[in-house]
């Protein structure tokens, strides 16, 4: 059983689907997701979010939800994302991982999977 009352190591770890198909199917590597990553590491970083208790910004590989990718997931909230481009990338950055505030506009939907 978890302690509610200890804290994690980060506050948030979001993590980044860089995966890509070498057989032709869709993946999140063809939607730009490296750069996507970049951007929300750098804006951590000169948020000064970075570092232990604060946000980690971490690369992985396929997690499932290619049919609503690009996709990124929040933890400890087990927030799903789907972006488009910086702009959203910088409102999950502002809005979630700053703040706490979930980006409903930008949430995958459930039954998006592979």
């Amino acid at each position: 059983m978890i302690d509610s009352n200890t804290s994690s190591y980060f506050k948030r770890h979001i993590f980044f689907c860089l995966n890509e198909r070498k057989n032709g199917e869709v993946s999140c590597a063809q939607h730009n997701a490296q750069a996507a990553f970049d951007h929300c590491k750098n804006r951590i970083k000169e948020l000064g979010l970075s570092g232990t208790g604060q946000v980690r910004v971490n690369k992985a590989g396929c997690l499932d939800r290619c049919s609503g990718g690009p996709v990124a997931v929040v933890y400890p909230e087990g927030v799903w994302y789907t972006y488009v481009d910086h702009a959203d990338i910088e409102e999950i950055v502002q809005s979630h991982l700053k703040n706490g505030q979930i980006v409903q506009r930008l949430v995958t939907p459930e039954h998006l999977g592979r």
